[in-house]
């Protein structure tokens, strides 16, 4: 399969649409919310996109980032945080039409977008409407709620330390699991060092035997969590907890417990 190594927009799109190159349907998961100019991507997305074909877009979806407080996916890989609202409208300057959406459980819950030209004989699924309205409900036009997310990051914040406190106060051995970049944002947040969190395990062997940047925790192999057996493993990668869980059933052989500290400190 070629690949063309360029940063996609309205330069390359022009190109490829002049080599008679537009595609029946174009694939963007997990690139929409990357884009430094997103509006010249969209517009790129046009030109390349036949009359009647599909671009499907995925991304995290704004109404699950406040729901669930996960204020951890904000770093700088990011450069958009996306409603179906704002993505429909940036797609319709671009002179795209939203025709349908799915949401989707990845990375905390995330949409999938189907968008078409604007005069393409496609018609507009009933859940395009469906999701606006839950989005306007919930309050993604409204100011507050995104003045009030500083409390709920703050109360995830305080609920960590106290978790990792009073572990520390009774004896409790604490490892962490998955040094992802999530992971880094709240230990950062949280201001959590290795007197807390002693070390992280992580199975990307390119990860280990460094440290977290800026915590500077140690971290390991998955195999030493069976030598150490920690009394807590606190899974940092939330969204992917259950897969976690299971990868590490050993932990509840010798009496372990696993916790999540997003949306709020669980412990199972």
């Amino acid at each position: 399969m070629p690949i063309v190594q360029e940063f996609f927009g309205v330069p390359l799109a022009t190109q490829l649409a002049a080599q008679g190159r537009q595609a029946d349907l174009i694939i963007c998961n997990n690139v929409f919310a990357h884009v430094p100019d997103i509006n010249d991507f969209a517009a790129g997305l046009r030109l390349a996109l036949k009359p009647e074909g599909s671009v499907t877009i995925e991304f995290p979806h704004l109404l699950r980032l406040i729901e669930q407080v996960q204020f951890d996916t904000v770093y700088h890989e990011h450069f958009s945080y996306l409603s179906l609202a704002s993505a429909a409208s940036v797609l319709r300057q671009a002179g795209l039409r939203v025709h349908d959406v799915e949401q989707l459980p990845t990375h905390g819950g995330s949409l999938r977008v189907y968008a078409c030209h604007d005069a393409a004989a496609i018609d507009t699924s009933p859940a395009v409407q469906a999701l606006l309205d839950e989005e306007q409900a919930f309050g993604l036009r409204r100011l507050a709620t995104y003045t009030a997310f500083q409390a709920s990051a703050n109360a995830v914040k305080d609920g960590l330390l106290t978790f990792l406190l009073e572990c520390k106060r009774t004896g409790r051995q604490v490892a962490g699991y998955g040094a992802a970049a999530k992971g880094n944002t709240l230990l950062n947040y949280a201001g959590i060092r290795p007197d807390l969190l002693p070390y992280i395990c992580d199975a990307a062997p390119s990860k280990q035997g460094r440290y977290t940047p800026g915590t500077h925790i140690p971290i390991l192999a998955p195999e030493v969590l069976a030598e150490r057996r920690p009394d807590v493993v606190l899974i940092l990668p939330w969204n992917i907890a259950d897969e976690i869980r299971q990868q590490l059933a050993a932990v509840r052989g010798w009496g372990g417990q696993f916790a999540v500290a997003v949306p709020r400190l669980a412990l199972d």
